[in-house]
């Protein structure tokens, strides 16, 4: 009998926030469906970690270390993409940043501008980076992580909810721009609540197995991403 062929084999993508979380299970979900990925994120051990689990997998993986929010490192990862494949399948852009839970007239003007810059700056620039190799591509597409708190907003929840709407904005504007003049295909997928580090900084108090595994979601993401789905797609796991 030959081999089962993958979903994504030949297909490369890039993973946000690949070190830990729902983008290292994702990171692996799609190394296991045959897409080389890349890892991207700033602890460079947690990502030498999830590479090894991708290679004992089967799979296959580079990382790139670094801060979204550095001046011209996602322009870096961009050229270095284009070098080697000269073009991108799947961008997912998982990483970002939850400021301290506060009153709108308590918010930190420091920390709810490094959420802007990790939040709402760098997914523009992976979006303006990317983009001419998302278009190589037969069949691009964006995922990009967002929160109930976007578009329905909650007390204290105000600081990270505005970045992540505005987020979701340049998403949806992004895939209407692309519908009639490329196959690039946009989804903004609401994980819900998660086991993640995030949620719990968050809920300190919460019983982590009171809510889903970061497997969960990746393997909702790489189904997604398997499917023709419309753009722009909005669905929560």
């Amino acid at each position: 009998m030959g081999e089962v062929a993958l979903p994504f084999a030949g297909q490369v993508a890039v993973v946000t926030g690949a070190s830990r979380g729902i983008g290292a299970a994702t990171a692996l979900a799609l190394a296991k469906a045959g897409a080389h990925v890349l890892l991207t994120a700033r602890d460079t051990k947690a990502l030498e970690g999830v590479e090894q689990a991708i290679h004992e997998a089967g799979g296959t993986a580079t990382i790139a270390p670094m801060d979204l929010t550095e001046p011209d490192a996602i322009a870096r990862l961009a050229a270095a993409v284009a070098e080697r494949w000269g073009h991108l399948d799947m961008l997912v852009i998982n990483a970002a940043v939850l400021p301290q839970l506060t009153p709108v007239r308590d918010i930190d003007q420091k920390a709810l501008n490094r959420a802007i810059a990790t939040n709402v700056l760098a997914p523009q620039a992976l979006i303006a980076a990317f983009d001419p190799l998302l278009r190589k591509s037969a069949d691009g597409r964006i995922i990009g992580l967002t929160t109930s708190v976007a578009a329905a907003p909650r007390a204290f929840w105000g600081a990270y909810g505005a970045t992540k709407a505005a987020f979701e904005v340049l998403l949806d504007a992004y895939a209407q721009e692309m519908r009639n003049i490329s196959k690039v295909r946009v989804a903004i997928v609401n994980p819900g609540p998660t086991r993640t580090a995030m949620r719990a900084r968050a809920y300190p108090g919460e019983d982590p197995a009171s809510v889903k595994a970061p497997e969960v979601v990746a393997d909702a993401l790489v189904a997604l991403l398997a499917e023709p789905f419309a753009s722009p797609y909005r669905v929560a796991v």
